[in-house]
């Protein structure tokens, strides 16, 4: 069988099973499978795909017909300019979060020299693209997750960033350590009810802990306000990823740990996502 045909094969596969962009995610699957780019795919069509290939292929197919993201199946997600390293046990990045990177880096347009603190690290995508962007800026990340800490160090020595990155495994309730000039964080948010709603590929796929924001949506984001409160120099700025419905409560909470609203960003869908405040 040639490249081509596994590739028709495997697009029928995964629309059967009601998989948006079925053709695109098989070509991507098959680049995977044979370790090859899409040019060299769309050059090779015709040649045969060896057995061994076919069969890991299949198997890929098999997995994302199940709804289980390209991203995991790659063990990659593109986000602002780097390619992120990834795991099943990771959250993986959106478009929407870059706005947090664009505001950051309009906020700190004219600063020699920051520390940065992540609640919340993740793969790293946030903070080690702030990082990369701006080259004397250093960063701490924090992260109750092991695996999320592993990927961040793997992700910081790929971008070349390691040297200005210090990593914690803790909770955001027990970290004490240092004043932050600029504090970001994107904490589960997803109210405990509605996680069985989202669609199959996140709801059975992504990691619960990093979406669980408890019943009202708002326990991680309560207690990041606070321990930010506490972390953030005066007049340190403070950038929030929030739920699309969660601006009042947010900006509430936030006047009452003594912070200043600067501005409610929307993002690509034109909903309430990132806000961006002052400690006074």
């Amino acid at each position: 069988m040639n490249i081509n045909s596994a590739i028709i094969q495997g697009a029928k596969v995964l629309k059967d099973s009601l998989i948006k962009n079925p053709y695109l995610d098989s070509e991507i699957l098959m680049t995977k499978a044979i370790e090859k780019d899409r040019k060299y795919i769309l050059l090779n069509s015709i040649r045969d795909i060896d057995s061994k290939d076919l069969n890991t292929f299949k198997k890929l197919i098999k997995k994302r017909s199940s709804g289980k993201p390209i991203a995991y199946l790659l063990n990659k997600k593109f986000f602002w300019k780097s390619e992120f390293i990834l795991t099943d046990d990771i959250l993986i990045p959106r478009p929407d979060t870059e706005l947090i990177i664009e505001k950051v880096l309009d906020l700190t347009k004219y600063k020699k020299k920051l520390n940065i603190l992540e609640i919340g690290i993740g793969s790293g995508c946030i903070l080690l693209s702030i990082l990369k962007e701006r080259k004397s800026f250093y960063g701490t990340g924090i992260d109750i997750s092991k695996s999320c800490l592993n990927i961040s160090k793997l992700n910081a020595i790929k971008l070349k960033v390691n040297s200005k990155l210090k990593l914690y495994k803790s909770n955001v309730d027990k970290f004490t350590l240092g004043k932050y000039d600029l504090i970001i964080s994107n904490p589960p948010y997803i109210k405990n009810i509605s996680l069985k709603y989202l669609e199959k590929d996140v709801a059975n796929f992504e990691p619960k802990l990093a979406l669980d924001g408890g019943l009202d949506g708002l326990s991680a984001i309560r207690k990041v306000i606070i321990k930010s409160s506490e972390l953030i120099k005066k007049n340190g700025k403070f950038v929030l990823e929030i739920g699309y419905d969660q601006k009042n409560k947010v900006t509430s909470l936030l006047k009452k740990e003594g912070f200043y609203i600067n501005s409610i960003f929307k993002d690509l869908g034109n909903k309430d996502r990132c806000i961006v405040c002052t400690k006074i």
